[in-house]
């Protein structure tokens, strides 16, 4: 269970979310939509332990994880959390494979041991001819799906993700979103997906809009 309990965050005394609660299960899919600058970004980085909350609470199965040192974070984050980020940040000098172990090997996990969820994930999202591959050998699409399969590898309890298609045509877009929908309900994972397009945002099960009064929907 995710549950945001009336979080705020001001910058230089200016108000940019106020008063913001969202309580989302396990197998919940949800997209955040709204204009530029209403705090969408800055509500994900909460969310995901990049930024601390001036108010309020975030709490993940149970433990309150706003109050939480650097380190302790930085274990949450490992251990619990996959993000899908809208520039890929696949690293150029690991294989495909490589890559989406990557979450694993970050836990301990050693390569051997790592390399058969790998397989299995990307196998999973059509890509397990191009598991040797180098990320300069595959296309746009290709590469956020190697995204995906690396969020979701470590069977994260919660997934976000920031505008995953928003360097995708729309026929590679419109893949990536049902597969990332697709993974998140089989994996029984928190979806979050943030987004300015109303097109992706209705991939998800429910559309939330971020106003200056807070999420309505």
């Amino acid at each position: 269970m995710l549950e945001i309990e009336n979080i705020s965050r001001h910058f230089n005394a200016r108000p940019v979310l106020q008063d913001v609660s969202l309580r989302l299960a396990p197998g919940d899919y949800v997209a955040i939509v709204g204009e530029s600058g209403v705090g969408k970004s800055t509500l994900l980085n909460l969310i995901a332990g990049l930024d601390r909350p001036d108010g309020g609470r975030l709490v993940l199965d149970g433990s309150d994880y706003s109050t939480l040192d650097e380190d302790a974070l930085t274990h949450l984050r490992r251990d619990k959390l996959g993000f899908v980020f809208q520039a890929f940040h696949v690293l150029p000098h690991l294989t495909v494979r490589q890559n989406v172990a990557l979450p694993l090997w970050l836990q301990g996990v050693d390569g051997l041991a790592a390399d058969g969820p790998a397989q299995q994930l990307l196998d999973a999202v059509g890509l397990g001819e191009r598991a040797g591959s180098w990320p300069r050998e595959l296309s746009g699409g290709e590469m956020q799906r190697v995204a995906i399969a690396r969020a979701l590898v470590h069977r994260p309890r919660l997934v976000l993700a920031d505008e995953p298609t928003g360097n995708l045509d729309p026929a590679n877009g419109a893949k990536v979103l049902a597969l990332l929908g697709e993974r998140i309900r089989e994996a029984g994972a928190i979806g979050i997906l943030v987004t300015h397009s109303l097109e992706a945002a209705a991939t998800a099960d429910r559309v939330l809009r971020l106003t200056a009064k807070g999420l309505v929907g």
